[in-house]
């Protein structure tokens, strides 16, 4: 079996590297394991971290270099396409989240194409593809209202896979994320990225600035979620996905203000009082546009795993991030 991961330098490309790596194999609904022969990391950067293992290539490059993507896609079976500009980057560089949020997807999906074997693929998309009015809670039925670039790009990209799916030319299947927190490393230029940031930075004993009011909610999952969502969408059988091809997932929603709360339970008032609160006009207007309250039956009937609650999220990331081996 041979993977691809674009964005695989990335910090949900290395768990699903490491992941396989530990497994081994990967086993697909109504087929045996089969071993992990090779993983191929594709990126524009080559990371930080990166599993180091006889079965890992990193590649760096351009994901508009038609080339560069018949390469790497020459004898994938499996691929997670996470690979993307994020929401607050797309929205000031609207060419360059044009380039790599569509152009650069449809390099990868004609160079999927023209194996002419339909490969299986997870396109990772993200609940920005709504905005505006919303219904209270959003549900698997509620049609996309991007007021993003960003979210645009995310609902276009959804429509391509599930056509070029339809066509027979993959086998595709969408999943879109929650706000992934508590991200490890450093802040990226996405709109959500202070969900992390005002937890990760505390418990590192940094500062950190929360752009949002208290009262901000978001929907959210951890990167375990994330991580158990991006395996349970690729080992689903094409006939248990069916016609609909993209999966809304579960998440929690909570206040910015309940976030910091869970935040003084794990690590009491020293933490939260590194929290510097510098309201940004432009990140809040972006962040409530997104739903924060999300029905995923879909998900739940097909077995994707959810969050309890923002205490377990924390502790989770001090026991996978903060905690020695």
């Amino acid at each position: 079996m041979e993977i691809l991961i674009t964005g695989g330098t990335g910090f949900i490309g290395k768990r699903i590297a490491n992941h396989l790596l530990q497994a081994g194999s990967i086993q697909l609904e109504g087929e045996q394991p089969r071993p992990i022969e090779k993983i191929t990391l594709f990126d524009a950067f080559p990371g930080e971290n990166v599993p180091r293992d006889a079965r890992i290539e990193v590649v760096t490059g351009d994901l508009n270099d038609a080339a560069a993507m018949a390469r790497v896609t020459a004898n994938a079976d499996l691929v997670w396409h996470l690979a993307a500009v994020v929401s607050a980057a797309a929205e000031a560089d609207f060419d360059l989240g044009m380039r790599t949020n569509i152009s650069g997807m449809m390099v990868l999906l004609e160079a999927l194409r023209s194996r002419h074997s339909r490969p299986r693929l997870v396109y990772s998309s993200s609940f920005a593809v709504f905005g505006g009015e919303l219904p209270p809670v959003v549900t698997d039925q509620t049609a996309p209202t991007p007021k993003s670039s960003y979210g645009m790009q995310k609902a276009v990209g959804e429509l391509l896979v599930a056509d070029y799916s339809r066509k027979g030319f993959i086998d595709g299947r969408s999943v879109r994320l929650p706000t992934i927190t508590v991200r490890p490393g450093k802040p990226n230029k996405a709109a959500s990225s202070f969900v992390s940031s005002i937890v990760r930075e505390p418990l590192a004993g940094q500062t950190a600035v929360c752009p949002a009011r208290k009262d901000t909610q978001v929907f959210v999952a951890s990167p375990r979620m994330a991580l158990a969502a991006m395996m349970r969408a690729m080992q689903l059988s094409d006939q248990t996905i069916g016609a609909e091809r993209t999966i809304p997932l579960p998440g929690i929603t909570v206040s910015v203000g309940e976030i910091v709360s869970s935040l003084e339970r794990a690590a009491g008032p020293e933490a939260t009082g590194r929290i510097s609160w510098e309201p940004d006009a432009v990140i809040q207007r972006i962040v409530e546009s997104w739903p924060s309250r999300v029905h995923a039956a879909r998900a739940a009937a097909l077995g994707f795993p959810s969050d309890t609650d923002f205490d377990s999220i924390i502790r989770a990331h001090i026991e996978d991030e903060l905690t020695p081996a």
